[in-house]
């Protein structure tokens, strides 16, 4: 193979343009072909050892057979072939060396069977050595090869460049011709430019509240009227199936084909470009409540005990490790891949509904990187995320991971924003007796019809309220969690970045260092006057990333504007504020000032790339404009150098620092442009310059023993 074989042209708006066009629709009936491979390949991160210098992945391949249509009891073959990625990094013009063409293995870790077939999960091991530099490995299936079928694996010296998305999928009664655009054809257009080596799914990477329509005996128990009925409902071998069969078609259909139908005929999609991304760039996922219903795990814990609310709690927890994680969770075949790969940081004891325990997870994305990503639904409860042995474990786990070799930044994984404006006023009248009567005539359908749900006839968006970590309920857990990660940050010198979604809007939440100390006295304390010229010795400095949705449609203004006036400087102890960065200063034209500026409610995917790759790349080095020892304000990145050097108390600058990284959310433009371009904004993070052994926490007013 020459130079030009091996370094195809990728170009991704003439291969893929037309995958877009019907996306705001979707295909008639079920895409899922009679026999065959009927879903993947989906490509898997699961770690890399830096001691063996060892890449750590897999590959989920499902087929399909029927007894009309029988396939041979063999899994596809799956040849592959490393090589440079890039043309830059051969030493002549005329110099490719390449891999000699291998097999990844292949295991048959799960069959299961619908009415009209068996169906049968083949995981394929990759372990690929590291190199000196970035690898390109392209793969075929059967001898078919697609030029979306190949992911890039960084030199053993760099670190990952990371996607971070959430909420791919819409709810129920969204009106999809609205979206003519994908953002996964956006994704696809960066990668072939940047190379994403990992993408974070941050919770409902599938929306499955269509159960309450489309499983027969769900929707006949939920129309049951009497709770009493409801609660002592039990659920018969042939429900369980039901069950089982819903999640396994829907899981088929949306990672198979980005297929996906609502409530409505208005509410349909079919996103193609979905599963060729998922073929190109390795996940890692953990989940949230739309993975498995809405709201599963914030209602009453006498609800959440029903047989059939806590049946389907398992049935999605089987279905997400088999589709999300490549496992299963069947002990009697695949106990080693699900309870001992070295990713996992398990709960001690089974979650109180699901039954399974917690699968938190954590892996390097580089040599001075890691991932965090906590399982907050598997062990979640109306009034707790995660149990104390869990966190003592998770904390436990980071010591043993900091011995391996020295962090600069731990991206944490949470489906739900952590530092974000507080409702409580909201979850006060949702909750308040004086809504009894309202909610009484709402369940016979009297008047406003839709005020309460039809779970537990609570108000609907109670649960959603109950979800956040600024919750009433979850306030001393919050801050637990909070203290603790700054502690280990501070500790290891570690800068800690938080990644979430759930809420279908852009924001970046933020706890830094108080910019003084006052005293008992009222007098200042100006230990703390450089934190705003000094960011990157800053060691409560602590962004979180809010990116969502990369499918669904996005509140109504009336909501930023709310979000807006409730963003106000917080008081988080005696020595952290917090607050949101008004990073949405121009609007996605470049131009147009914005009132609301710290909230975007447009579509929306994030990424976060190492300063070291964006001077490495010509693309982005042309996109951002960025160099070492910039300082510069977060913004629309054709504002980023902009602005004048007053350093503002709000709109602060950041460093662009050499071990620091660059995180961006890049929003949709407009929605019935099928081109799917987006305005990107960027935010430098700097790596920590400092340590502190002991950090006080004093004047913290809810705070767990």
């Amino acid at each position: 193979m020459n130079v030009n074989e091996w370094f195809d042209n990728w170009d991704i708006e003439t291969l893929y343009g037309d995958k877009v066009k019907g996306s705001n629709t979707c295909v008639d009936g079920s895409p899922i072909p009679v026999s065959g491979i009927v879903c993947g390949p989906i490509l898997r991160l699961i770690d890399i050892d830096y001691t063996n210098f060892l890449y750590n992945g897999s590959i989920l391949i499902i087929t399909k057979s029927t007894p009309n249509n029988p396939i041979e009891n063999k899994p596809p073959i799956i040849n592959y072939i490393s090589g440079p990625a890039n043309i830059d990094s051969l030493n002549d013009g005329n110099s490719l060396v390449l891999s000699d063409i291998a097999e990844f293995p292949s295991q048959l870790f799960h069959t299961d069977q619908l009415e009209n077939g068996v169906f049968q999960f083949h995981r394929y091991s990759i372990q690929i050595p590291l190199m000196e530099q970035e690898q390109m490995i392209k793969y075929s299936l059967d001898g078919e090869f697609k030029l979306n079928y190949r992911f890039f694996i960084p030199s053993r010296s760099k670190n990952f460049n990371t996607i971070a998305y959430s909420c791919n999928g819409f709810s129920l009664s969204v009106d999809t011709k609205k979206f003519n655009g994908s953002l996964w054809f956006d994704i696809l257009k960066k990668h072939s430019k940047i190379h994403y080596n990992v993408m974070l799914g941050g919770g409902d990477q599938i929306y499955s509240d269509q159960i309450k329509i489309y499983c027969t005996k769900v929707k006949n128990w939920l129309e049951t009227k009497q709770l009493l009925t409801k609660s002592s409902t039990k659920v018969t071998p042939e429900f369980k199936k039901e069950l089982d069969n819903f999640y396994l078609k829907e899981y088929l259909e949306w990672y198979g084909y980005g297929h996906w139908k609502g409530s409505t005929d208005d509410s349909k999609s079919t996103q193609r470009c979905f599963p060729l991304a998922m073929a190109t760039i390795p996940s890692i996922n953990i989940w949230d409540d739309h993975d498995i219903i809405d709201g599963f795990g914030s209602y009453s814990d006498t609800f959440m005990k029903t047989d059939v609310f806590s049946s389907i709690g398992k049935a999605a927890y089987k279905y997400y490790m088999l589709f999300q994680h490549q496992v299963s969770n069947d002990l009697n075949i695949d106990k080693e891949a699900y309870l001992n790969s070295s990713q996992w940081i398990l709960g001690n004891i089974p979650g109180p509904y699901i039954g399974e325990v917690s699968h938190s997870l954590m892996t390097r994305l580089g040599p001075s990187m890691a991932l965090l990503g906590l399982d907050c639904r598997t062990e979640r409860k109306l009034k707790e995320i995660l149990c104390d042995d869990t966190y003592i474990k998770i904390f436990n786990h980071l010591e043993q991971e900091v011995k391996k070799g020295k962090l600069d930044h731990l991206l944490v994984m949470l489906g739900v924003p952590i530092a974000y404006p507080r409702l409580v006023w909201l979850e006060w009248l949702f909750s308040s007796k004086l809504l009894a009567p309202l909610k009484y005539l709402s369940k016979k359908g009297i008047i406003a019809g839709g005020l309460v749900n039809e779970f537990n006839g609570d108000v609907e968006l109670l649960d959603d309220l109950n979800d956040h970590w600024c919750a009433r309920h979850h306030k001393k857990e919050r801050n637990y969690l909070i203290t603790k990660l700054q502690d280990f940050g501070a500790k290891h010198g570690i800068r800690i970045t938080i990644l979430s979604g759930d809420v279908h809007l852009a924001s970046v939440g933020r706890f830094r260092s108080k910019l003084h100390r006052r005293h008992i006295t009222g007098s200042k304390d100006e230990t703390n006057k450089d934190i705003l010229t000094k960011p990157e010795e800053d060691i409560r400095l602590m962004l979180n990333i809010i990116s969502s949705a990369v499918v669904n449609t996005p509140p109504p203004d009336a909501m930023t504007k709310l979000l807006q006036s409730r963003a106000k400087l917080h008081t988080f102890d005696f020595e952290t504020h917090e607050d949101t960065i008004p990073l949405f200063e121009y609007d996605v034209d470049g131009e147009t000032k914005r009132h609301i500026d710290s909230f975007m409610n447009k579509r929306n995917w994030s990424d976060i790339i190492p300063v070291e790759n964006v001077m490495a790349n010509t693309y982005l080095k042309d996109m951002l404009d960025l160099n070492i020892n910039d300082r510069v304000t977060p913004n629309i990145i054709s504002k980023l150098k902009s602005n004048d050097d007053n350093t503002n108390e709000i709109r602060q600058k950041y460093p662009v620092t050499q071990k620091g990284v660059i995180a961006s959310i890049h929003l949709e433009k407009d929605t019935t442009n099928s081109n799917s371009e987006t305005a990107w904004y960027a935010i430098p993070i700097p790596e920590l310059q400092r340590t502190e052994q002991n950090l006080t926490h004093r004047g913290i007013k809810h705070l767990l023993p």
